[in-house]
């Protein structure tokens, strides 16, 4: 390909800010071998085969690729139980099915870490008409937000545990759509054991989605007695085509499988549609993608710090997920950076990226995701609600080549709209 003045100045940029994160990203190698050497060890001592591939039907009972999938991955979050399920269609849905079944009518359930992801907002009955939403079914929310001062912690949680007896903490451990630090597994092992302190029997219930395998623990090893997720974020390693898991205590877990099927039935039955293969197959992958995103992100915080932009979490600092918030404070910015994002996909790379109504999220959003399975932000991805301050959401990447070359792109997109100076890029560097 032959490359203009601005790509070749874009791509020299670019390889600048890679050079200066080399450190960075050699210690985070050092984390994929520790990982993957961890899951080869439960696969071997699992006896991990190729009749674990095989795809049963009807209800499944005694699936014995259900049954391995489950056992790998409740060893992988040292948890008591897992339940890795295909008819789980999203991470949301997975959490659903947790706070429906250990919940009941006259439990009070405190969010500690603020306003929940978007599409737990109508789940819980924040917003929308409330038809089978916890609200609906006379359970009780209350949220209060650590994050803001985590330092007050104690106080706040103490606080609030003095005003209501509470059934289940619910612990976001990512930023969602909030200008915040996700949570590290370290503060989630002070903040569980403050709240077995104070009430032995309440739940701790942490949203695990973007965490998985980025740091050197899980959050069931720090005192959380159940988490959930997606398989088409970390896990999933970008191959497994939908589903989400849960794990944790033996008893909350069936409780919420319970809901996911039917009491009777619970976790023993439902079949993976003969995707055993690429389930095990992703969570194989998944410390390389997970590494691979990480040093992503590092990139793009970087890209976008020097052009003078507020970034969130800093280049080459300590993450406990996945994603890369940066504050644009323009809209047409947000669309524009969506765009090439879009544009540097490899599938449906064409596509005009608009702002658009989705289902469980209140306000329309941007969504740069030319991804093989559809929603994957495993894979290089870049969302943003339309709304003030105008913040992207940046994740994922199976390699940091993909990475690379789209802000190569997009920083040349940048330059030839005059929406960034060529001294801004000449002096780019970490």
């Amino acid at each position: 390909m032959i490359k203009n003045d601005n790509l070749k100045l874009a791509e020299n940029a670019v390889l600048s800010i890679e050079e200066g994160l080399i450190k960075v990203f050699q210690e985070r190698s050092k984390q994929v071998y520790e990982k993957l050497d961890s899951i080869l060890t439960i696969f071997n001592e699992e006896k991990v085969s190729t009749s674990h591939f095989n795809q049963s039907s009807g209800s499944g009972h005694d699936d014995i690729s259900r049954e391995k999938i489950d056992a790998v991955f409740s060893r992988l979050f040292l948890a008591e139980k897992a339940a890795v399920r295909m008819q789980f269609v999203s991470g949301t849905h997975a959490i659903c099915s947790v706070l429906f079944g250990i919940l009941r009518p006259g439990d009070v359930m405190l969010s500690l870490t603020g306003q929940p992801y978007d599409t737990l907002e109508e789940v819980i009955g924040i917003r929308g008409g409330g038809k089978g939403s916890l609200k609906d079914f006379g359970i009780e929310y209350k949220q209060i937000n650590i994050c803001e001062n985590f330092d007050s912690f104690e106080e706040k949680i103490v606080h609030s545990f003095k005003e209501n007896a509470c059934k289940l903490v619910f612990i976001q451990k990512s930023c969602g759509y909030t200008w915040r630090k996700s949570l590290a597994n370290h503060q989630i092992e002070k903040i569980c054991s403050l709240i077995h302190s104070l009430d032995p029997n309440c739940t701790c219930f942490v949203d695990n989605c973007y965490g998985e395998l980025v740091e050197d623990s899980e959050p069931i090893s720090k005192g959380a007695n159940i988490i959930a997720g997606s398989l088409i974020k970390n896990l999933g390693g970008t191959i497994v085509p939908t589903g989400g898991y849960i794990a944790g205590d033996a008893e909350l877990v069936e409780m919420a499988c319970s809901r996911l099927t039917s009491p009777g039935i619970g976790s023993s039955a439902g079949i993976n549609f003969g995707l055993g293969r690429l389930i095990l197959q992703g969570l194989f992958l998944a410390p390389q993608i997970v590494h691979e995103s990480l040093k992503g992100a590092d990139m793009v915080a970087a890209v976008f710090k020097n052009l003078g932009f507020k970034v969130l979490p800093e280049p080459a600092t300590y993450r406990s997920d996945l994603i890369q918030a940066v504050r644009l404070n323009n809209p047409y910015l947000v669309q524009k950076v969506c765009q090439s994002f879009q544009n540097s996909s490899p599938v449906d790379s064409f596509l005009n990226v608009v702002p658009s109504p989705m289902y469980g999220y209140d306000s329309k959003l941007l969504m740069a995701g030319g991804t093989f399975i559809e929603g994957s932000t495993s894979e290089f991805s870049a969302d943003a609600p339309l709304r003030d301050p105008y913040n992207i959401f940046i994740q994922g990447g199976s390699h940091i080549a993909h990475i690379k070359i789209a802000l190569i792109q997009l920083l040349s997109e940048l330059l030839e709209e005059k929406l960034i100076s060529k001294d801004s890029l000449l002096s780019l560097s970490i």
